[in-house]
């Protein structure tokens, strides 16, 4: 089990950190991240703290993987601290790795929230034995233009600030992943949104309880084998979460992937599988028929699976707690967070 970090509440101190890119302190790009602090700060009544070498920019955090490493064991050292969220993603947070103390993360349990390649980020924190949060990270949800998403608020208080039962998570109303340049002159353009299919049930006729766990599936390529890839006991039971970057990989590397997880037995063990809605819905279609087409030929054609969830790279998105118990319902296509996600 996971230790459950405590919930946060108006007037908590949360750190931001750049584990991946350190797009948020690039000139041209301040604005944005003053704009998510700027949320942070208005709508959820949080004292935000950059980590000291958050903001020096994409080459000097390219080129000092040490430095971010460092940012997140002061984040999680400083008692005054209540939670850390992602600046933004990236492709490069595997190079962390040397320089983590998982003791000091275990030690230190706190809300630690963002998505992609902070996929890396996060199973650190799981390695350590502390859940955390995919979810919305500064640069991308909580800088979204004019206003933040209603969704993605309601989604933040539920999970962060409450601990109560999370229950049923409903579908966003509408979706997007419109692509507006990060300039201030689109500061006041909103991006188009379009109207969300819902849930979709690709396969399964059950209803399913499990522990969640999964990720970005490209960057998850890049833990395999290392000692940050989970240990067989937590993909046991598990209900897997998977989703897709803005990379949108062709669909034959959806079957390879998934591939290896079957050869690992990793998908015989779990109980079911969420996938979140693939970017811009490139290739909706084509990742059904490659996830059916590898349950078919490891005869798991009755694995509940759950299709299109908002989750992941696109906006609004709800968020996952790593390790909470979690429930696919095939009959009413319906997937529920059955516990609280902090404490």
């Amino acid at each position: 089990m996971l230790i459950k970090p405590k919930k946060l509440q108006p007037g908590d101190s949360v750190a931001t950190v750049s584990p991946s890119w350190g797009g948020a302190g690039e000139p041209e790009l301040r604005w944005r991240y003053e704009q998510g602090v700027k949320r942070l700060e208005e709508v959820f009544g949080l004292n935000v703290i950059p980590m000291p070498n958050s903001l020096k920019g994409g080459d000097y955090l390219y080129n000092n993987p040490q430095a971010r490493a460092e940012d997140l064991m002061t984040a999680f050292k400083d008692e005054n601290i209540k939670g850390i969220i992602a600046n933004i993603g990236g492709e490069d947070s595997i190079r962390l790795l040397p320089y983590i103390d998982f003791e000091v993360i275990h030690n230190n349990p706190k809300i630690f929230m963002g998505y992609s390649d902070v996929t890396i980020s996060h199973l650190i924190c799981h390695k350590a034995g502390i859940s955390s949060f995919y979810g919305p990270a500064i640069l991308t949800d909580f800088a979204e233009n004019v206003e933040m998403d209603p969704y993605t608020i309601e989604m933040v208080n539920r999970t962060l600030f409450s601990n109560e039962i999370m229950g049923e998570i409903q579908p966003a109303k509408e979706w997007t992943s419109e692509r507006l340049e990060w300039i201030e002159s689109n500061k006041n353009k909103r991006r188009t949104l379009k109207l969300n299919a819902g849930n979709e049930l690709l396969q399964g006729s059950d209803i399913v309880q499990g522990r969640l766990i999964g990720g970005c599936m490209e960057v998850l390529e890049m833990a395999k084998g290392t000692v940050l890839w989970p240990e067989s006991i937590h993909w046991e039971n598990s209900i897997l979460f998977f989703e897709t970057s803005e990379e949108k990989p062709a669909p034959d590397y959806i079957r390879y992937w998934l591939r290896n997880y079957a050869a690992q037995g990793i998908l015989q063990r779990a109980k079911g599988i969420i996938f979140g809605k693939p970017q811009d819905e490139q290739y909706y279609e084509e990742y059904k028929i490659e996830i059916r087409k590898v349950t078919k030929e490891y005869n798991l054609e009755h694995l509940p699976i759950l299709y299109n969830l908002n989750f992941g790279h696109t906006e609004p998105k709800f968020i996952l707690p790593y390790g909470a118990m979690a429930e696919i319902d095939c009959v009413d296509r319906t997937f529920s967070i059955l516990e609280n996600a902090a404490e």
